[in-house]
């Protein structure tokens, strides 16, 4: 698509798509139709002490900032830390303007659909209105408290390393994510509870899906404008190091502050809201197969006992983690080396062990009098789910891990074949990645789809498919874990920027200073060996997060687009067996232009990464000064002014990918209406299931390359303590 390049164009732009929305035809189906059933008191009762729950996690959450707020720091790294800070409240703040534009965007969609094609009262369209704005409100709130909880904890775990003990630097950004991940779950459940028990039940269908989709337009615009902005700040600040052979982090080069800020809009900012918005929509795709799917006796029992399971993980996420923290504080107190991977691997575990085992004692407790074992049936669908999400983080490591043969393998090929053969390596290792992860999810979904076949179809049509949406349910069970073990990494990464950037060490008697006030004696030698050797650690976990929320999505997809295929069946009397038909050649054209979009989406993200970091590269070169009489220090104008560039080419980027995919689906929707035969609406079906499993592979090959690429230049820097070399100009 041709970049539009004014605001006078995109507004018409903008306008021709409107006009292209009065052309839709009436014969949509209609989600309005998901109608809520009556609850009894009991089961009220039951969401009511979930309220309760839920507020006691956001009050730990709260107190986990204000204990990490408390630590220690010096003022020298407050000040890099606000000035972090600073910048990414600048990004978020420019961010939130574009999502307006968006919500009016789509706000008028909703607004004509339900109001004109639908004949919804007004009432209605509002409420509805109101609910996707709550949506994008909710993927904005945490994704900025994320930021603030991590910009507080890396100048807080850069001091902390000066102590020379390696078990403060885990436990400050484990608590950070901890924060975030509990009072993200507990800020959804709040928003579903309130429209699933107050919201009037005629309405409460609809609400559900103006939630999910302001929730998914919020994230889907901080995600992509995240990951492109981080791209650009990267190459950057890396690029710089190797061009004027200058050190990690080094305060000079005006790309570190921005490197930083991205660490936060790409790594916490970005999978934040993606966290947010996979686990409320993949809740509401649940919630619609139930309404259309599910026998009309057994829909209340069984969307209660959803819920009940969402706000029992909030308990078992706690307990987990307070429980790993007692045998991580016997296992590695007062050690001088700490196995960092091997703590988060031990949290995920007892995690999944936790919660498989709670899923089975409740299950029994609340729906164990309904006939044919359904608990049973139930909880071992779900407990695939939690089990990938722990499974899936071991095989991402055997891939990205800095002691992994792949990881080494990388090295060995930059040891001699230079940057060429690490591109290839990641490569290879991406590539392996995406076909044991892809094995992986397909055993656990047939698992899945075996039991279901024991009795579940007693209670709904379609229950394998029901089964899926279980699986992805059951990833997000530990979902508080999940963002926690992801948000570790953007906290490790600041802080190892954050210490070189505040010059600790040439302060004048600072060791003095440090002793008087704080206690102790700052160790400079380990306290830089400490903060790279757990950045290593945060980026494979970094790495091991993302296909979970990935694989979560498109499983959760699966279940919304056969919600979508029963609306089809409900308004337009197509049988679900005559859209999903490999002989309609409808099915074939839908997949195929499915995998196109995908490469398309590629190439246009990462064209909006090259054009952006070859501005920021050019600006950083012509500005950047190394001579004898240059400030050692940061300057804050030409770090901010590589931050508004990096900004500026990411809302580029998302604009133009937004207004081309919103098109690509208008245009496949209106090309599989009905017209003389029914045959065109398996088309836009096929079209999302592609998208669905071509993104899957795609992202988990990009997530799991990239991080055997930046943990090969950790061992190169860490391990081998060769900076400066041929070899680490390769890995760079």
């Amino acid at each position: 698509m041709k970049r539009i390049k004014n605001k006078k164009n995109r507004y018409l732009f903008l306008i021709s798509i409107f006009f292209l929305l009065f052309l839709a035809s009436p014969l949509l189906a209609s989600e309005a139709e998901l109608e809520i059933p009556l609850l009894t008191d009991s089961q009220n009762t039951l969401l009511m002490i979930g309220f309760l729950i839920c507020f006691l996690g956001m009050a730990f959450g709260a107190y986990e900032y204000v204990k990490v707020k408390g630590f220690p720091a010096h003022q020298s790294m407050l000040d890099v830390a606000n000035v972090i800070f600073q910048t990414c409240k600048t990004y978020l703040i420019q961010q939130g303007k574009f999502l307006i534009i968006l919500e009016i965007f789509i706000g008028v969609c909703i607004a004509y659909y339900f109001g004109f094609l639908q004949h919804m009262e007004t009432g209605g369209v509002i409420l509805i209105l109101i609910w996707s704005v709550v949506g994008i409100l909710g993927s904005y709130g945490v994704a900025w408290f994320g930021i603030r909880m991590n910009t507080l904890a890396n100048s807080r775990m850069a001091f902390a390393s000066l102590e020379g003990k390696p078990i403060k630097l885990l436990d400050i950004p484990l608590r950070a994510g901890m924060s975030i991940g509990v009072l993200l779950v507990c800020v959804e459940l709040i928003m579903m509870l309130v429209i699933l028990v107050f919201m009037p039940r005629n309405y409460a269908g609809a609400c559900f899906i103006g939630f999910a989709i302001g929730e998914s337009l919020g994230a889907s615009a901080l995600r992509i404008c995240g990951g492109i902005f981080t791209k650009i700040a990267d190459i950057g600040s890396d690029l710089m190091k190797i061009v004027f052979n200058i050190k990690e982090d080094d305060p000079r080069n005006p790309g570190v502050i921005a490197d930083c800020t991205g660490d936060n809009a790409g790594d916490s900012v970005g999978p934040t809201a993606d966290g947010f918005e996979t686990y409320g929509v993949t809740g509401v795709a649940l919630i619609a197969f139930i309404v259309l799917g599910v026998f009309e006796q057994f829909r209340a029992e069984l969307i209660t006992w959803i819920f009940v399971m969402r706000i029992l993980m909030i308990l078992t996420s706690i307990g987990a983690y307070l429980f790993n923290k007692k045998v991580t504080e016997a296992r590695f107190g007062g050690k001088e080396k700490v196995d960092f991977e091997l703590s988060l691997t031990m949290l995920v575990w007892f995690t999944s062990i936790l919660s498989i085992l709670v899923t089975f004692a409740v299950s029994y407790w609340q729906i164990g009098h309904l006939p044919n074992n359904l608990w049973f049936t139930l909880s071992i669908i779900i407990s695939c789910g939690t089990l990938a999400a722990a499974l899936i983080p071991e095989l991402v490591k055997v891939f990205t891990s800095s002691k992994s043969i792949h990881c080494q393998e990388t090295v060995r090929a930059a040891r001699e074949g230079g940057a060429s053969l690490d591109i290839l390596s990641g490569f290879v290792a991406g590539n392996f990645s995406a076909f044991w992860l892809g094995m992986a999810i397909f055993g656990l979904m047939f698992i899945a789809y075996f039991a279901s076949l024991h009795g579940l179809d007693k209670f709904m049509e379609y229950s394998s498919i029901f089964a899926f949406g279980l699986v992805a349910f059951g990833f997000l069970g530990m979902g508080p874990v999940t963002i926690a073990v992801d948000s570790y990494g953007p906290v490790t990464d600041n802080a190892q920027s954050i210490y070189e950037l505040s010059l600790i060490e040439t302060i004048p008697n600072v060791e003095t200073e440090i002793q008087s006030k704080f206690g102790f004696k700052p160790n400079f030698e380990t306290a830089k060996h400490f903060l790279e050797e757990n950045d290593s650690c945060g980026n494979t976990f970094k790495a091991t997060a993302k296909p979970v929320l990935i694989g979560t999505a498109v499983v959760g997809a699966t279940t919304m687009i056969f919600s979508l295929i029963l609306l089809l069946r409900k308004t337009l009397n197509i049988q679900p067996e005559a859209i999903l038909n490999l002989l309609n050649p409808f099915t074939l054209l839908g997949f195929l232009c499915g995998g196109a979009v995908i490469y398309w989406f590629t190439g246009a993200s990462t064209q909006a990464v090259t054009t952006g970091a070859y501005r920021a590269v050019q600006y950083i070169k012509r500005n950047i000064r190394l001579d004898d009489s240059a400030s050692l220090s940061a300057s804050i104008e030409t770090s901010k002014e590589v931050v508004k560039i990096c900004t500026q080419y990411a809302q580029k980027g998302m604009f133009n990918i937004f207004i081309a995919i919103f098109c690509f689906a208008l245009a496949f929707a209106f090309f599989s209406a009905p017209g003389a035969s029914n045959a065109p609406a398996s088309f836009f079906i096929s079209y999302l299931i592609s998208i669905a499993v071509f993104g899957l592979y795609q992202a988990i090959f990009m997530a799991n390359a990239g991080g055997c690429w930046d943990n090969a230049k950790k061992v190169v820097e860490v391990d081998l303590k060769e900076k400066g070399t041929p070899l680490h100009a390769a890995t760079v």
